[in-house]
């Protein structure tokens, strides 16, 4: 038996896919950043789908004498899955395994990282074709919970701010409208004539590999358009250095309110001179008035 350490493990939470070729992408992930952190602990595993199970990864760091973790789901955004499942299945390893402890981190978008990520993706298909003349269709998996759905709103627009496309446009892969044939029909009605299908997804899997079909599938039936998918977002390095700064804020208990898009602490495209700059309270003259980020108490950001 291990001799136990106090310093907290990683715990990495994945959805789960029945295509092995993303459940292998997961592995391999988690396999990464373990080779990148050789002292520390990392095991990762799904709530569903496919092996291997969180409860046996969690079995794994138990064996190595981890007595505390740090748990990053490894979600885009916070639906069901990272809000209750994953924290309902922690909970009865806890009954499981008597006396660990673990924090929980925060899903990891829309990090302007992963936007970055994203951008790169378009890139990669659009060559030398001029931005401007460009509709992005950016594509969740979709949700019941109108937050989730709401977080790839807000991605889309992130996205679409600074970087010069002619729009962003939004579409789910499942459970939740517009689809995509949807979403790319109003891209037309709102005048694109060469459009990026994104997906925002992290690996391949059934829905990625739905978005693109019905991709192609739309596209051939309009051949007077130019329509590109474009890939997932895949393990890039910007995504296993989120999971270690979702890692740390856990560790440290900083599990604050979502500053990542923040134009006055990140340099997002076109608002590089907004970083820093003082927090003044502000008031709209049909409402009541608010402060932005009260918890910053009207001074600059100092992150």
């Amino acid at each position: 038996m291990n001799t136990p350490t106090d310093r907290p493990a990683l715990l990495i939470a994945g959805h789960g896919t029945r295509d092995e070729g993303g459940a292998a992408a997961f592995r391999d992930f988690v396999a990464e950043l373990g080779a990148r952190n050789p002292q520390l602990p990392v095991a990762g595993g799904f709530i569903e789908l496919s092996p291997p199970p969180l409860g046996d990864a969690v079995t794994e760091l138990v064996e190595q004498g981890v007595r505390h973790f740090a748990a990053v789901p490894l979600m885009l955004v916070s639906a069901g899955h990272a809000k209750g499942d994953i924290p309902a299945a922690l909970t009865r390893e806890k009954e499981r395994h008597p006396g660990i402890s673990y924090t929980y981190g925060r899903p990891l978008g829309p990090h302007p990282a992963l936007l970055k990520v994203l951008e790169r993706r378009v890139d990669e298909v659009l060559g030398d074709t001029d931005r401007s003349e460009v509709t992005i269709l950016l594509v969740g998996r979709g949700s019941t919970d109108p937050d989730a759905n709401a977080e790839v709103h807000k991605a889309a627009r992130l996205f679409w701010e600074g970087r010069g496309y002619a729009g962003v446009e939004t579409a789910f892969v499942s459970l939740a409208a517009p689809d995509v044939p949807s979403g790319l029909d109003r891209c037309v009605k709102l005048g694109a004539g060469r459009i990026v299908v994104l997906p925002y997804f992290l690996f391949t899997g059934i829905l990625p590999d739905r978005v693109r079909h019905q991709t192609t599938e739309w596209a051939a039936a309009h051949p007077e358009l130019d329509v590109r998918p474009a890939e997932v977002i895949g393990a890039a390095e910007e995504l296993l250095d989120l999971v270690m700064e979702r890692y740390r804020e856990a560790v440290k208990g900083d599990l604050r309110m979502n500053c990542d898009s923040c134009v006055y602490r990140i340099a997002l495209p076109g608002f590089e001179d907004k970083v820093g700059l003082p927090q003044q309270p502000h008031f709209h003259p049909d409402d009541d008035g608010h402060h932005h980020h009260p918890h910053h108490g009207g001074h600059a950001h100092s992150h």
